[in-house]
């Protein structure tokens, strides 16, 4: 795929029916949907794939374990073929790098190979929340530490938010993949994310992706606005 940002639209929900419905209706507006923890969870694994068909999958489920149960959940969900799928880059060294291998082993084709993506810091959270968790640095300084140990591990890219786009690439270069979450189109209401932009200024930092929820499911025009994120990338 060539450089530029896509757009992958959440599909934040527990209802099958609510997510085929915005699969449906935006297989020709969006580059990729994610399915995470809430839609999997409730619908199971039958129900992603199904969901998925036709569309590039980004699978968020962001495994964190002893780095066998990472390594054997990964191997567990390639039959579902995703584009992109997370674990959490403070399981450390020896779970992203089992994580890679067993990707490697399940498609030994491997340009169809899942691209691993570890999460540093969540765009939930602030330099508060991190000190609650015992990490006394500001979230860009955790997820620079955090992003260099996984890209050395193994990782394909890292999600991060839009704000440490600019430092990542300093510190690693152009090759790793950025997906950013967090995004927000002008006059959107922030929800829960902390770190947010908007879908150019992600684009014009360098994001890969861009991960765009509820500005568009729950608009009232899903269609509408996510062919207006769209336009916007194009204009970068």
């Amino acid at each position: 795929m060539s450089r530029r940002t896509r757009l992958i639209v959440a599909l934040d929900t527990a209802s099958r029916t609510q997510a085929q419905h915005w699969a449906d209706s935006l297989k020709n507006d969006v580059d990729a949907i994610k399915l995470g923890l809430e839609f999997t969870y409730a619908c199971g694994l039958e129900a992603v794939k199904t969901v998925s068909e036709g569309h590039r999958l980004f699978l968020d489920l962001k495994l964190h374990d002893i780095p066998h149960t990472v390594a054997s959940g990964l191997a567990a969900l390639a039959p579902l073929k995703p584009t992109l799928t997370t674990i959490h880059a403070s399981g450390g060294t020896e779970m992203i790098s089992r994580s890679r291998e067993a990707l490697e082993a399940a498609f030994p084709e491997q340009t169809q190979r899942p691209k691993l993506l570890a999460v540093t810091v969540l765009t939930s959270m602030n330099a508060e929340g991190l000190l609650e968790t015992g990490v006394n640095a500001t979230p860009q300084e955790q997820v620079l530490r955090l992003g260099k140990l996984a890209v050395q591990a193994g990782a394909d890219g890292l999600i991060c938010s839009a704000h440490e786009i600019a430092p990542l690439r300093d510190a690693l270069g152009d090759d790793p993949i950025l997906v950013v979450p967090g995004i927000r189109p002008a006059g959107s209401a922030a929800d829960d994310q902390k770190r947010i932009m908007t879908p150019v200024q992600a684009a014009e930092a360098g994001a890969d992706w861009i991960v765009v929820g509820r500005p568009i499911t729950k608009a009232a025009d899903p269609v509408l606005a996510a062919r207006a994120i769209m336009e916007d990338l194009a204009s970068v």
